[in-house]
């Protein structure tokens, strides 16, 4: 069972049927989706996402999946994974905060969170990521908390994705080599 983590200022909780209008309003938000999956879907579309976290992720424990909340206010403010993942050959972490958020370091306390939970409780070697390589924030903010470039991938529309790895016990300056 996915379990709740804190950090300083965030909450991760698992999805409850009552945050769906929020998490398809973060989904449909083309600031946050544009560097999650293939960019915006329908609305119909990430309300069927919401429901499969209900009917296959949580009941068969595919990967660990969290609603993010403030711990001072109500409602969702973001999205969380940790899920193994065949282009990074391990656990890739996925995170995605609302728009008025950025900017205030919350990424940053999330990404922590995730990574600190991969080699916490998952007993995990190596956390990684794949970053658009034009999301220049999420790659900063992977780099400055100790992952590095490890290759680029090519996606089918001829897009490049970053695939960046930490392994456990290795920092990395932020200016780590690399694109």
């Amino acid at each position: 069972m996915t379990p709740r983590l804190l950090t300083e200022r965030l909450e991760l909780t698992t999805y409850v049927p009552a945050d769906e209008e929020e998490f398809v309003a973060l989904f449909q938000d083309g600031r946050v989706s544009r560097w999650m999956g293939d960019g915006v879907s329908a609305a119909a579309e990430d309300r069927a996402l919401f429901r499969r976290i209900f009917t296959d992720v949580y009941p068969r424990e595919r990967f660990d999946v969290w609603a993010v909340r403030l711990r001072t206010a109500p409602g969702i403010v973001g999205h969380a994974e940790i899920k193994p993942t065949r282009e990074s050959g391990g656990h890739e972490i996925v995170y995605a905060l609302a728009p008025a958020l950025w900017g205030r370091g919350l990424g940053t306390e999330l990404a922590t969170a995730l990574v600190g939970y991969g080699f916490g409780p998952l007993g995990l070697r190596a956390v990684h990521a794949t970053v658009a390589a034009e999301n220049d924030a999420s790659s900063r903010l992977l780099r400055r908390i100790g992952f590095r470039w490890v290759r680029d991938l090519t996606e089918a529309d001829g897009s490049t994705t970053r695939l960046l790895t930490r392994s456990r016990g290795e920092t990395a300056p932020e200016e780590a080599p690399g694109p």
